[in-house]
């Protein structure tokens, strides 16, 4: 079957994201119960935004940020992007799948690169990310090796200290934010102290607040641009 152009890959399986079925299809990370906290803080977030909100799901993956924006907020308009080949042809055949797609469009890219030239510098209420945030050496060789078994590695490889593209998405995501423009994020355990240095540096956003797991430990962060 091809979709837009490329050949879909086969279906893995499916996995169940905030009540929504998706199907992942190729070499693409399954969303984790985790990453739920984060798309309860953005729909969260939603309810605070004016009519039609613009949202970006920046590393979408499978879609599954995208596709639980859209579903809770009828009039929002998201752009998900990934550089995975594979993660966009998963993310198009779900939003497909649901009636979708034309509020959600994927494109590929690196981070931000497909966003330029389409308008949406200063326009956007809402960037959503879950980028990888586990360090190189602990992904090779250490405790986390293991989920290289039937993932990809760019889901997972944070950089030496993991947080590279938490770098890139704070620094970034200020051309597309608007002012008062929303950022959330996900991040791993125990950074949170470097990801409140780096919120801190960018002299671009409020202070930032906090959700925590059910075990009390910081791990989805949203900061307000200003």
């Amino acid at each position: 079957m091809e979709l837009f152009g490329q050949t879909e890959p086969e279906t893995n399986n499916s996995v169940r994201f905030l009540g929504i079925d998706l199907e992942i299809h190729g070499d693409v990370l399954r969303p984790r119960m985790e990453t739920e906290l984060l798309g309860r803080a953005a729909r969260q977030l939603l309810d605070e935004i004016e009519p039609a909100p613009v949202c970006v799901d920046m590393c979408c993956g499978s879609g599954n940020l995208a596709i639980a924006l859209a579903t809770h907020c009828a009039d929002a308009c998201v752009r998900a992007c990934d550089l995975s080949g594979d993660a966009i042809i998963t993310t198009r055949h779900n939003v497909l799948r649901l009636g979708l797609e034309k509020r959600i469009v994927a494109l590929q890219g690196d981070m931000f690169v497909p966003l330029q030239g389409t308008g949406l510098e200063r326009q956007v209420d809402l960037i959503v990310c879950n980028p990888p945030y586990i360090s190189t050496s602990r992904l090779l060789s250490g405790d986390r090796a293991h989920l290289l078994d039937g993932e990809p590695r760019e889901a997972f490889d944070g950089g030496p200290y993991g947080v590279t593209l938490h770098i890139r998405l704070i620094n970034e995501s200020v051309t597309y934010l608007k002012t008062g423009g929303w950022l959330a994020f996900e991040f791993g355990l125990g950074q949170d102290r470097q990801i409140a240095a780096l919120l801190s540096r960018s002299c671009a956003f409020e202070a930032p607040l906090w959700h925590k797991n059910a075990e009390g430990d910081n791990r989805v962060v949203y900061a307000r641009k200003i």
